[in-house]
Parts: C-alpha cells; sequence; structure tokens
C-alpha cells in the first residue's frame, strides 16, 4: 500500500514548518511501498527473514548532489533498523554552521530526491537529517576550519611528538587559524602551528559561558537536538478499525 504523503515531527517542531510548535524537527513524508500485511510474515504466516539495509555509500552517491547543490558538505549517511521500519540519518555542514531553515530546506530536498529512486527499497523508513554535534571528530580540513575559536584536544603522531622534545602526546589549545596547510593553535603561551599530518583527531571541548564568534547570529541546528525528521508515510498497519474508530 503506497500512502500519500503527509507531514509529521518528533521530537520539537521547526519554527516556520507545516505542524510546528517552538523549535526543531519538520516532518515530510518520502516513499516506502510494503503491502499492509506483509511486513514479516508471508501470506502462509511463516517469518520472513529481514531485508537486508540499504547501502549506504550508494545512498551518499544519491544525496551527495543534492547537498553539494545546496552549498553544502555532506558528512555522513547511515542506515539502521527500528523495528520493522528503517533509520536513515544523514549529517550535512557547511561554512557558517548550517541553520534551522537550511536543514528543514535540506530535508524536503532529500525527500523529494529519495521518493524519485528506489534505493530505499520496499519497506518503510524515518528519515532524520542534522548537523554534527560537537563530538563529531575533526579529522578534514574543513572541520578545523569550521572550528576556529574552539578550545580543542588532539593527539599528537610520533614524528610530532619526537620532534617537540618534551614527552608530549597531545596538542591542547584554542584553534587561532586553519589553512590548506595546517592549524595554529593559540596555547595559552603562545602560538604554535601543525601540518594536519601532526594532527591525530581532533576533539571539541565543550565550554560553558564561552561565546562562539557569531554566537548571536541565528542558533544552528544541533545533532542531538535539532532533528529535520522526515517520516515515510502513515504506519502500513493502521487498519480500518483505526479510521473507523476516529469517525465514530
Amino acid at each position: 500500500m503506497h500512502g500519500g504523503s503527509r507531514h509529521g515531527s518528533r521530537g520539537q517542531a521547526h519554527p516556520g514548518g507545516r505542524g510546528s510548535g517552538p523549535r526543531g524537527t519538520q516532518g515530510r513524508s518520502g516513499s516506502g511501498k510494503a503491502a499492509a500485511g506483509s511486513a514479516g510474515q508471508d501470506r502462509a504466516g511463516a517469518v520472513k527473514p529481514p531485508a537486508p539495509l540499504p547501502d549506504a555509500d550508494r545512498l551518499a552517491r544519491l544525496l551527495e548532489p543534492v547537498v553539494h547543490a545546496m552549498g553544502l558538505d555532506l558528512e555522513s549517511v547511515r542506515v539502521t533498523a527500528a523495528g520493522r521500519r528503517r533509520l536513515l540519518r544523514v549529517i550535512v555542514d557547511g561554512d557558517g554552521g548550517v541553520s534551522l531553515d537550511t536543514i528543514a530546506l535540506a530535508s524536503r530536498e532529500l525527500s523529494a530526491r529519495l521518493d524519485g529512486a528506489s534505493d530505499m527499497g520496499e519497506l518503510p523508513y524515518t528519515l532524520e537529517v542534522s548537523s554534527p554535534g560537537v563530538d563529531r571528530p575533526l579529522t578534514e580540513r574543513r572541520h578545523w576550519r569550521r572550528a576556529v575559536g574552539r578550545l580543542v584536544i588532539a593527539p599528537l603522531t610520533g614524528a610530532a611528538g619526537q620532534h617537540a622534545g618534551n614527552g608530549m602526546t597531545q596538542a591542547e589549545g584554542r584553534i587561532a587559524a586553519a589553512s590548506d596547510r595546517g592549524v595554529t593553535l593559540d596555547t595559552g603561551a603562545g602560538l604554535r602551528e601543525y601540518s594536519y599530518a601532526e594532527l591525530g583527531p581532533g576533539r571539541v571541548q565543550i565550554e560553558f559561558g564561552h561565546l562562539e564568534p557569531g554566537g548571536e547570529d541565528e542558533p544552528e541546528a544541533d545533532a542531538d537536538s535539532e532533528l529535520a525528521v522526515l517520516d515515510d508515510e502513515f504506519d502500513d498497519e493502521l487498519d480500518d478499525d483505526d479510521y473507523q474508530g476516529e469517525e465514530d
């Protein structure tokens, strides 16, 4: 049964979105065409093995052009099982952060792209679109560039530690600059430059009461609390009694 589209939400609602409330999520349906009564059993009552999960790399290739067209980067695509549904998590990022309005627009564009393809298969799914959380490791040059002004800790490679000659195993400081060549950290005792080859994955440190550059602008969408959720379609297990009960 292929249901029509609907707006749904989980958690808080995105301002300005249909069915919106205070902040955060905007729902929108995708595809998903599982026949009613078919999930888990066939007509003979035999239990079917779970369907294989869609390939995340293939989905990334499908969705990346849409994200790039919006001037954003596709950071990750992950598919997991959530009961008899699948959960597709997409994380996007951009210079200057990603606003709630941008997340909402990305969710609509990605939903349309998925509706026009068969990569998610026949079973219902839920799509979550968000920006990276503070716990995202800094592994790409763009990650360091976008974290300028933040306090970070990063392990030093063996060569960097030996060059320092002081037994240091990690670098810690506030990112003063990030270029194509490397990163400049303000260690509190002065500025120290590191090449990217000298640094392992950086970790942004949580600071309370520290005002980030541009902090008075529109709040960014956070991966933990600001999810743009796209529910696939009405639950295929809703039967006629449910609708009749509403009419009564």
